[in-house]
């Protein structure tokens, strides 16, 4: 994007954990000019030079076109993790609504298209090295949210042959925590019920330890920064993992918590998840369960060498950050960020 000809941003979902670190940077961007968040509930929050427009993705009357008139990049955030019980519903806002929003960057000139993919995205892989981009992207097909992830990859496959004109970056980020994201995760994985206050280390007397459960996490501020920097960088184009140090699994966490790791089979932990989720009393599916434990690590080398990218804080800071906005009910003035102990 020439940033010197003036630059106008539309991004959506741009309340979330994501779009509200995307925004908050773009907004002391010097190369941004003007910000339209689009959202389905409008905030009071409102960064320097932002507007916001109420729009939902999964609704057929959406004006997306509207919107994008004009604009030089669109960052597509927006996502809707819930209802668990109802894939139909999320496909909605998820696959069809992310159609809508590539199809109307295409019929207003839009050049650049930032696009939020994830490491859900990726087939089973690895665990004990990183892959690249190259990875493909099938990914859990029991899980919808991987399944959607995947189904948008291709997608934009064909988006990409079709457009050309139109710079398509793909995001591909590990699991993205910060404090004030706190009380949003909290409600969409752990359930409404859940006590911030009870998650503390001196309450865990262990932890456990299931086989495959090693993941990559990052600071959603660092994850923004390689969006703003994407948005920028002419020649960037394509896929790009994000992902900080070091991997966590059991031995990490319960040296960060000062507990210890107890040895859980799987099948144990898949079991419980499932009764839990079957009772409605945990949103997270043992589906997505499943997924996570297929995980590939990420190797986020592009990231670094086309972007100029890397994360300012560790995977344990971002942890440990993130359990103390747990512990205090942190959030933002948005409503899928509000903050609240419990439910």
């Amino acid at each position: 994007m020439n940033s010197s000809a003036g630059s106008k941003v539309v991004v959506t979902g741009a309340t979330g954990n994501v779009g509200t670190s995307v925004v908050g940077l773009l907004s002391e961007d010097p190369g941004i000019t003007s910000i339209c968040g689009l959202a389905r509930r409008t905030p009071e929050w409102s960064p320097p030079g932002t507007e916001w427009a109420a729009v939902d993705l999964a609704s057929e009357q959406a004006n997306l076109t509207e919107r994008f008139e004009g604009a030089d990049a669109v960052v597509h955030l927006a996502w809707a993790f819930q209802p668990t019980h109802d894939p139909a519903a999320t496909w909605r806002t998820n696959v069809l609504g992310s159609i809508r929003v590539f199809e109307a960057v295409a019929a207003t000139g839009v050049p650049v298209l930032v696009h939020a993919s994830s490491a859900g995205a990726y087939s089973p892989g690895p665990k004990d090295r990183k892959v690249d981009e190259s990875w493909p992207t099938h990914g859990w097909p029991a899980a919808a949210y991987c399944r959607e992830k995947a189904y948008l990859e291709r997608t934009l496959d064909v988006f990409e042959r079709d457009h050309p004109e139109v710079r398509v970056v793909r995001m591909r980020p590990a699991f993205l925590f910060k404090r004030e994201s706190a009380s949003e995760q909290r409600r969409i994985f752990g359930g409404r019920f859940l006590p911030g206050p009870l998650v503390r280390p001196e309450l865990l007397p262990f932890l456990p330890d299931v086989p495959g459960l090693r993941v990559q996490a990052l600071h959603t501020d660092d994850a923004a920064e390689a969006y703003r920097l994407a948005v920028h960088a002419d020649s960037a184009r394509g896929p790009f993992n994000l992902a900080a140090d070091p991997p966590l699994d059991a031995g990490v966490l319960a040296e960060l918590l000062g507990t210890r790791p107890v040895r859980l089979p799987q099948t144990a932990a898949r079991s419980a998840i499932a009764a839990a989720w079957g009772l409605h009393l945990l949103p997270a599916s043992p589906h997505l369960f499943d997924a996570v434990l297929h995980l590939p690590l990420l190797d986020c080398a592009r990231a670094h060498d086309e972007l100029g990218w890397h994360p300012r804080r560790t995977a344990t800071e971002v942890l440990q950050e993130f359990l103390g906005g747990l512990r205090t009910g942190a959030g933002m003035d948005t409503e899928p960020m509000r903050g609240r102990k419990a439910g």
